[in-house]
């Protein structure tokens, strides 16, 4: 009897541990970040500066984190700009993706993207009624 209590009290503590980004903000805002991460990725393994551009927010700031160079910034503009010559690097067979939300809260939204070669750490600001890539931290792999 003391096994059971033990289990339903961690499993309560779990469910209690549980992301509530589909309670605070609807299955709809979890899809539409999704939505722009996937944009976002497929923008660029596609060279496509305009799509690219309608999924970054104004004040867009990637910081790339590699282990054997010291961290670098790119700003929105310079990432237009390395846009149409991004994927002539990546294979076709190695232009994937794993998109996780990790949280949605109000208008702010947190999100993991990870490649072959880099994982993305992503903050969103929903603008408008539409989510924008706020931020990047991007690790490379070694």
């Amino acid at each position: 009897m003391k096994r059971l209590a033990l289990a339903v009290a961690t499993g309560l503590i779990l469910l209690a541990n549980l992301p509530t980004q589909a309670q605070d903000n609807g299955a709809d805002d979890l899809s539409a970040v999704q939505a722009t991460v996937k944009n976002y990725i497929e923008a660029y393994y596609t060279g496509d500066v305009h799509r690219m551009e309608q999924t970054l927010h104004p004040q867009y700031l990637k910081h790339k984190v590699h282990p054997d160079i010291p961290v670098r910034d790119q700003t929105g503009a310079e990432l237009l700009g390395d846009v149409p010559n991004g994927p002539n690097a990546i294979p076709a067979a190695q232009r994937t993706e794993k998109i996780t939300v990790l949280d949605v809260t109000g208008n702010v939204a947190s999100a993991k993207l990870v490649t072959p070669g880099w994982m993305d750490y992503m903050t969103l600001e929903k603008v408008n009624g539409a989510w924008k890539v706020l931020s990047v931290v991007q690790r490379f792999d070694d």
